[in-house]
């Protein structure tokens, strides 16, 4: 019988990685971070938080975020990854 060995689930999905960037910038449990979490309301992050965020999120999927995309929970943060990590 053959067993896969694929290592396809072990990999982050591009939500667990943007969940571990944004909960990574102030040391917020994961348990807080939710796809529908403000970022400045509910997260407390201040414009520098989201700047570092975006940056890192830049560099981690080789993706450019422009400054004009509204970007405001967490949510927006997975869907702009996911359609644009994508395309990369």
């Amino acid at each position: 019988m053959y067993v896969s060995t694929s290592t396809a689930h072990h990999t982050p999905t591009i939500e667990q990685q943007v969940f571990r960037i944004i909960s990574k910038r102030k040391a917020i449990r994961a348990s807080r971070v939710r796809k529908t979490a403000s970022l400045a309301r509910d997260l407390r992050f201040d414009t520098v938080d989201v700047v570092d965020i975006i940056l890192e999120l830049e560099r981690n999927f080789s993706i450019t975020i422009p400054d004009e995309v509204p970007l405001t929970t967490v949510g927006d943060f997975v869907r702009y990854v996911r359609e644009h990590a994508a395309a990369a």
